[in-house]
């Protein structure tokens, strides 16, 4: 499809001809939040937790919600439908709206609402049975990385960072501690325990996240959320990606550095194995 339609301010159009006024908030201040909902066989994968991240992150912002739950549902299934890909990666976007620029909140505006889709891109199966590699660098972004904001500078030199390196991600530490990556969840695996950052404003809660805590529990995998030094991401058994594209990913090299044995670990093909099911189910 080489011109797909997407809805923007209550119209589907061709993707070429959506247009927003220059003086957009979200164009002028990155002033709005996305989210990001994978689907598969046309069905939307954990639909209500993406879009209850959307909702708090409107709220957290000052952004009235401009449509209701079903309203929203109906929107994106619009959107899908008109789309020939089965398994697709729907985004939307939310801007405070089109108003006289300055920094403070204009008063009565409406916000902008843009939803498209495209094909998801999965990892490869060679990604998946042989792990990626990936590169350390220090976090330098805000200390609001909970809000899903569309404000994404240092994600996006973050990313430009591990492309140049030739590798799958940037792993980003904050004062020694980790954080997490350009645009994935990172975890680690020692002696069997499965950790991850805690759910503070130092990460974005990926939705990934919370499915993890439930695979977690239905597989009998000791689970801990703490702050994680450096070392320890270097000296674990098991460093391992989660996104919506990235699914669960493991991760066998980190800078110069092998992790664990050079390979993708038991916890690891243990997740993949529940994810893979969780989206078949």
């Amino acid at each position: 499809m080489n011109d797909p339609l997407v809805y923007l301010n209550g119209e589907m159009t061709p993707l070429s001809e959506a247009k927003i006024p220059v003086l957009d908030r979200g164009f002028i201040f990155g002033d709005g939040i996305y989210e990001v909902i994978p689907v598969y066989q046309r069905k939307m994968f954990r639909a209500d937790q993406h879009l209850a991240r959307l909702f708090r992150s409107l709220a957290s912002i000052g952004i009235t919600n401009p449509h209701s739950k079903e309203e929203w549902l109906e929107l994106i299934a619009r959107v899908m439908a008109a789309h020939e890909a089965d398994d697709q990666m729907v985004y939307l976007q939310v801007t405070r709206g089109v108003a006289k620029r300055a920094h403070a909140f204009p008063k009565d505006v409406t916000p902008t609402v843009f939803i498209m889709t495209n094909p998801i891109v999965l990892p490869t199966a060679a990604a998946r049975e042989n792990g990626v590699a990936c590169v350390s660098m220090e976090d330098k972004r805000w200390l609001h990385c909970e809000i899903k904001s569309i404000s994404l500078l240092g994600n996006v030199l973050a990313a430009q960072n591990a492309a140049e390196e030739g590798v799958a991600e940037s792993i980003q530490f904050r004062d020694g501690y980790l954080t997490e990556a350009s645009a994935s969840n990172v975890w680690i695996v020692k002696d069997g325990v499965l950790m991850g950052p805690p759910k503070d404003n130092l990460i974005l809660e990926g939705i990934r996240y919370g499915l993890i805590e439930e695979l977690c529990a239905a597989h009998n995998i000791k689970l801990e959320a703490r702050r994680i030094t450096r070392e320890e991401v270097f000296a674990a058994d098991e460093v391992m990606l989660s996104s919506a594209t990235k699914e669960v990913l493991a991760v066998v090299k980190l800078d110069d550095a092998t992790i664990g044995d050079g390979k993708p670990g038991a916890i690891y093909h243990k997740l993949c194995a529940a994810y893979q099911a969780a989206k078949a189910a």
